[in-house]
């Protein structure tokens, strides 16, 4: 045993076990962790896989040490612990899915075998074994006839039939002879299981067993009788499954299957309701709330609402090697574990990255949940065998910021976008009918809207109207500005020259108004040497002379000595005097 190092996770998570030479080997679908002994401390119960062909066995942790192992007699495809009966101690057995078989263990001895339902034999092939067994063919003849069968049947051949066409010619008599009196049979195999709530949705409630074959079916279990309540079919072999509900109530199945989809089963129906495609095979399914989060091969993480519709999708830095839940009730928080073949467990709520932790070994298995007294200790296993406790530090927090770079967190949320009203459907048909006369009307009032604009900006150019002046020899900027409430006001007109480096000289401006409203002290007055890119503020005090409340423009003419057309015009809206309104 030794202690891993820092694992570059921000010191959420204590290093609590690291064995790089524990001997398990094994994937997540074969590990879970239950209360074995009805003492309070949860044990880590595994499915080991062994060599692939021999040393499987069903090993049970306490702590840090090996507590007990059974040995199995084929691969296990799942492992679940689940309460099977209302008795005290309340004490939950132990079921392995191997082959064709269930084997439930109970106070970690072997306590029941279910085995699944026979399948459907083949007549014509069934025909052709019994002419076998009377001597009216020979083996080359079978194997003929057997061939043929295959591909014309709507029933597949048995196991016996397939591996006697896999066979050299001078194999084919001894195994006709030790196999010909035999019965023929065509047995399917499980592929995953999972547990679901009888009819309470306690944490220590009765639970069913859902399994999921190579037949394309899904079997429910009864937990006493282990007879089989309901059946339900699927197009494809199932690979992961994910229950929620209550056999009783309602129940949901979501169904990771060999041809790329994920099908929704549900009570009142033997048939998928929904079905998600994806654009890759799945490797992991993980249920958070009411929503799915699928990993896929393509090294995406997707996430859809249990009706199949898709959420968000994100890019991972590797290809995924295993998922698992990480639920903690205690503090109402639930995020996905993903482990990468890059040597790393992320750690996602949603689309959002929320933490890494570094492992010295690609990560085969994880399990998340209360081991021993300790609710958050994640524990996970290695390629080489390795076997890793880590427990989540009581001040860790979680920040929804997603720590990986990309777009914000906004451009996530969809918009409401409001459903078509009956005017906007009457309108879409109207553009419909009539989308030319509609275009050529639009290119009319364009052509006309662009005559004005250049009839105008002319217009502005001949009369100087515009806060620039046209002329390259003295380019020149003013803008004014009016200060007071009246009836005396002060115009301010800053006065610029733009060009580059040559001054501007003998320049005056010029006022033109109305002299029964208005009155100035100088109408006309001149601008001395401008400096390029300085502003000169030219001031003067306007009076007005009426009392009847109104307003009028003064024009501002900024003139060139010996030309008559002026540089720049301005037209000032002179505000109304408030101090003759009052009087």
């Amino acid at each position: 045993m030794s202690t891993a190092e820092s694992s570059g996770d921000g010191g959420k998570w204590l290093d609590a076990h690291y064995d790089p030479v524990a001997g398990i080997y094994t994937f997540s679908s074969c590990v879970d962790l239950a209360d074995l002994s009805g003492d309070g401390e949860n044990r880590l119960v595994v499915g080991d896989l062994g060599s692939g062909s021999s040393g499987m066995k069903l090993k049970v942790y306490r702590g840090t040490a090996l507590m007990s192992e059974s040995t199995l007699l084929d691969l296990p495809a799942g492992l679940v612990a689940f309460f099977m009966d209302l008795h005290e101690p309340r004490i939950p057995a132990v079921a392995v899915a191997s082959g064709p078989c269930i084997y439930v263990y109970k106070n970690l001895r072997p306590y029941f075998k279910f085995t699944l339902p026979g399948l459907e034999i083949n007549t014509l092939e069934q025909d052709v074994w019994q002419q076998v067994k009377e001597g009216q063919i020979d083996p080359l003849t079978l194997k003929e006839m057997l061939e043929s069968i295959r591909k014309k049947a709507d029933v597949p051949l048995s196991v016996r039939s397939l591996n006697f066409l896999s066979l050299e010619p001078h194999e084919m008599d001894e195994f006709v002879e030790l196999h010909k009196h035999q019965p023929i049979k065509r047995q399917t195999v499980i592929t995953c299981i999972g547990t679901l709530k009888k009819n309470m949705a306690d944490e220590d409630g009765v639970s069913c067993l859902v399994i999921g074959t190579e037949s394309g079916e899904v079997f429910i279990l009864d937990p006493e009788a282990f007879i089989i309540l309901s059946k339900m079919s699927l197009p494809a072999v199932p690979t992961i499954m994910d229950v929620t509900g209550q056999f009783d109530v309602e129940f949901r199945i979501t169904a990771v299957c060999r041809n790329g989809n994920i099908y929704i089963l549900r009570r009142e129906s033997d048939k998928p309701k929904y079905c998600i495609e994806l654009s890759s095979h799945a490797v992991g399914l993980v249920r958070v709330g009411k929503n799915v989060v699928v990993g896929c091969t393509d090294e995406t993480l997707q996430g859809f609402t249990q009706k199949g519709k898709k959420l968000w999708k994100t890019v991972l830095a590797a290809p995924i090697t295993t998922m698992a839940s990480m639920d903690l009730p205690t503090r109402g928080f639930q995020a996905v574990l993903v482990g990468l073949s890059n040597c790393e467990v992320q750690l996602y709520r949603d689309k959002n990255l929320l933490s890494t932790i570094k492992t010295p070994d690609v990560v085969t298995s994880i399990c998340f949940g209360r081991y021993g007294r300790e609710d958050g200790t994640l524990i996970m296993t290695t390629k080489g065998g390795g076997l890793m406790v880590k427990i989540l530090k009581r001040t860790a927090t979680f920040d929804d910021r997603d720590s990986a770079p990309g777009p914000p967190l906004a451009q996530s949320v969809r918009l409401n976008v409001p459903k078509k009203t009956k005017l906007y459907v009457d309108q879409t048909l109207r553009e419909r009918e009539s989308g030319l006369a509609m275009h050529r009307a639009f290119q009319m009032d364009l052509s006309r809207l662009r005559l004005a604009a250049a009839k105008a900006y002319v217009k502005a150019l001949e009369s100087s109207l515009t806060p620039m002046s046209a002329s390259l020899a003295e380019p020149l900027k003013m803008n004014a500005v009016v200060q007071g409430l009246g009836p005396s006001f002060k115009l301010t007109l800053n006065v610029q020259n733009t060009a580059a480096c040559r001054p501007v000289t003998n320049l005056a401006i010029s006022f033109l108004y109305d002299e029964s409203l208005y009155r100035m002290r100088n109408p006309y007055m001149r601008i001395p040497l401008l400096v390029p890119g300085l502003i000169y503020p030219v001031e003067t005090f306007v009076e007005c002379t009426s009392d009847k409340g109104i307003s009028d423009i003064i024009k501002v003419f900024v003139l060139h000595e010996g030309r008559s057309s002026p540089l720049l015009t301005a037209h000032i809206n002179m505000p109304v005097s408030e101090g003759l309104t009052l009087n």
